[in-house]
């Protein structure tokens, strides 16, 4: 059993550009003890090697010990699988996982998790999370969007889904880049009722 404080969250990231509020968030999620089931896509994967200089291992079982010692947690706080492992906990509703989040979420996926298509187990951790109405956080990272996109995040925003744009604010007068990164995680984070204080309150 876990403590009723700390959250499960399934987090995936996949193939658009914005990993690095991926990888954020997954910090945060870390560095609060909550423990996180991690999906990246092959796709994910290529942007990764694109935007980054981490050189993320592909293998779900590497990636995790990869992960574990850059964040400094254990296995029971971080696990990683595979876009066809099919017995993980984010593929049934009896998991305790309590939210997902897909950050950055390609238009690819959000079409798929629209559709209820579950190709692999990324969408299928999506559709589990919808059926179970458990919070659904999409962090879609694309411009212009299209009229099949914008229908697409309606569509999943009427059956409850959230879609926090990879759009960051500018009153609070950033100064890095990270601070724009942690503008969108603190929105993220605030969805899932993750305590943060990334960026000022409004007013405060």
């Amino acid at each position: 059993m876990k403590n009723e404080n700390d959250k499960i969250i399934s987090l995936a990231m996949t193939g658009a550009s914005g990993v690095q509020y991926g990888f954020r968030l997954l910090e945060c999620l870390l560095k609060e003890n909550h423990a996180v089931y991690l999906m990246v896509s092959k796709a994910a994967q290529v942007v990764i090697g694109m935007e980054t200089d981490i050189k993320l291992p592909s293998r779900a079982s590497d990636m995790q010990k990869f992960l574990i010692e850059k964040h400094q947690c254990n296995e029971k706080q971080l696990r990683v699988f595979g876009e066809d492992e099919w017995t993980a906990p984010v593929a049934s509703g009896s998991s305790l996982i309590d939210a997902m989040v897909v950050c950055p979420c390609s238009m690819g996926a959000l079409s798929a998790i629209a559709t209820g298509a579950s190709n692999n187990l990324i969408e299928r951790g999506a559709d589990v999370i919808l059926k179970e109405r458990k919070p659904l956080v999409l962090v879609p990272r694309e411009s212009p969007f299209s009229d099949i996109h914008l229908e697409n995040m309606l569509k999943l925003s009427r059956m409850g889904a959230v879609i926090v744009d990879a759009n960051p604010g500018f009153y609070n007068q950033a100064a890095t880049v990270a601070d724009l990164i942690d503008f969108v995680v603190g929105k993220i984070l605030d969805q899932l009722g993750v305590v943060n204080e990334l960026q000022p309150r409004w007013g405060s």
